[in-house]
């Protein structure tokens, strides 16, 4: 008598355990073509995201601003080539005869188990959307919530980490303007730098397999700082981190290959980051080395100002080098050329020129997605801090901002769950550790293809 009744309760187990599962919503989800990804696995993809951008962001520190072309007073010509990778460093444009303080070799910049991945602008804001999404208990943020955020986790002092477009930012928000108002180009006439590209791609993560949401989510935060081309290049990110988590089955390279075919076509036909775009995906596909590539991009963009990019007119400090164009374009070469290799992406990302770690840092990010953590320390061969010091840049959070990569991915997981469950309609079935989401109405029929190979 006592085998059946075992058996009874085994089998009535699972219905206790998933008693928090909306059935009707279950039942309706699949009645529909749905995405399924698996709680436990994009867990250690985010915590590879965090590492995966720390370790190409600190590499592309030792780089960043050595070189940019010449422009005025400032020469930095020839461009590193593949050769410079472990040579000695040479002086950013700001740093007179003195070499970076990170290395003086350029190279991988690892920390180990015991040491600390600090902050820096390229983490250090996501990090701090994150924990507002939490704070406010919604995945979209309003004007006053990233205000508000802003003004209590960024220093007002002079040394914040801060510079161009979202210092200007920071300093409209002081005055009392409100976002979107701080990126407007009436206000901030450096709408068109970096800023947001750097600083958003984690919303592509929030939304996987929904570009829409994604770029909805983002879209305060990005107008926080940008407009029109720097906007949509950073839209452009956020849609291809949003497509990063279908096909797992496939090589990271054919995923990137296929996922930024799709980002690309979000892109105006008629402006200039589009152009940027298929003119180095068309020289890549040339089989002409990436160097040759960097080159071309310099001599069209920089002193052509070719396709409309017109940034070399306007008469700014190093020719705008800080621009988002000249800096999404730096940034394809290596995806294009890195093809899926992460170890080969930062080498190419840090070695291309111009603000070199933020590109980089994107790309981390996206392939260390892909990988996850554990397949990052296996690509380098060595065991690597998961340890995270948020105060190096920002302030106010708590622990003294001391963090782990696995705690953050473990609050990334809470802000996806409740972008499932609110958001797009989904379920997060706890009992089968999973996601169910309908796929959304696609916005092409490449990206229906695409999407829909994922459904399980």
């Amino acid at each position: 008598m006592s085998t059946p009744i075992k058996l009874l309760v085994i089998g009535i187990a699972p219905f206790f355990l998933n008693c928090d599962v909306d059935q009707k919503k279950e039942s309706n989800i699949q009645s529909e073509d749905s995405l399924y990804i698996n709680r436990t696995s994009y867990l250690e993809q985010l915590e590879g995201f965090w590492l995966g951008t720390s370790i190409a962001n600190w590499t592309g520190l030792v780089t960043e601003m050595d070189k940019i072309g010449n422009t005025n007073d400032i020469s930095t010509l020839p461009f590193y080539t593949r050769e410079d990778w472990g040579q000695m460093d040479k002086p950013a444009i700001w740093d007179g005869e003195n070499i970076s303080q990170i290395s003086n070799m350029i190279d991988f910049v690892l920390r180990t188990p015991g040491e600390l991945w600090g902050a820096d602008d390229d983490t250090d804001i996501e990090y701090m959307y994150q924990h507002l999404i939490l704070k406010n208990k919604q995945p979209k943020l309003n004007p006053k919530q990233i205000r508000d955020g802003w003004l209590e986790h960024i220093s007002s002092i002079e040394e914040n980490y801060l510079w161009v477009s979202n210092q200007k930012a920071l300093d409209l928000m002081n005055e009392g303007y409100l976002p979107p108002d701080t990126g407007d180009p009436r206000l901030n006439e450096h709408y068109q730098m970096i800023d947001a590209q750097l600083t958003t791609e984690i919303f592509g993560l929030f939304a996987p397999g929904n570009p829409e949401l994604a770029r909805d989510l983002a879209s305060l935060p990005i107008q926080t700082v940008a407009r029109n081309e720097a906007e949509d290049i950073a839209q452009f990110y956020v849609t291809m981190f949003s497509f990063a988590s279908l096909n797992p089955e496939k090589s990271i390279h054919d995923r990137i290959d296929s996922i930024s075919s799709l980002a690309r076509d979000y892109l105006p036909d008629d402006e200039y980051p589009a152009r940027m775009y298929d003119y180095i995906r068309s020289l890549y596909e040339s089989n002409i080395p990436w160097e040759a590539t960097r080159d071309s991009i310099y001599k069209a963009y920089q002193i052509k100002q070719r396709h409309g990019y017109d940034i070399t007119s306007k008469n700014l400090y190093c020719n705008g080098c800080f621009a988002a164009g000249i800096n999404f374009a730096a940034s394809l070469v290596s995806l294009f050329y890195g093809e899926g290799d992460l170890l080969e992406t930062i080498k190419i990302g840090s070695l291309a020129g111009w603000d070199s770690d933020n590109p980089t840092a994107t790309w981390g990010g996206l392939i260390g997605f892909m990988m996850g953590a554990n397949a990052i320390e296996e690509a380098f061969g060595t065991k690597l801090s998961n340890e995270f010091h948020i105060h190096r840049t920002r302030q106010g959070f708590p622990n003294d901002g001391y963090d782990t990569f696995p705690n953050m991915a473990k609050n990334g997981l809470k802000v996806i769950d409740m972008v499932v469950s609110d958001e797009l309609d989904g379920l997060v079935d706890t009992f089968r550790n999973r996601w169910a989401i309908p796929l959304p109405p696609s916005t092409s029929t490449r990206a229906e293809s695409y999407t829909r190979s994922t459904t399980r």
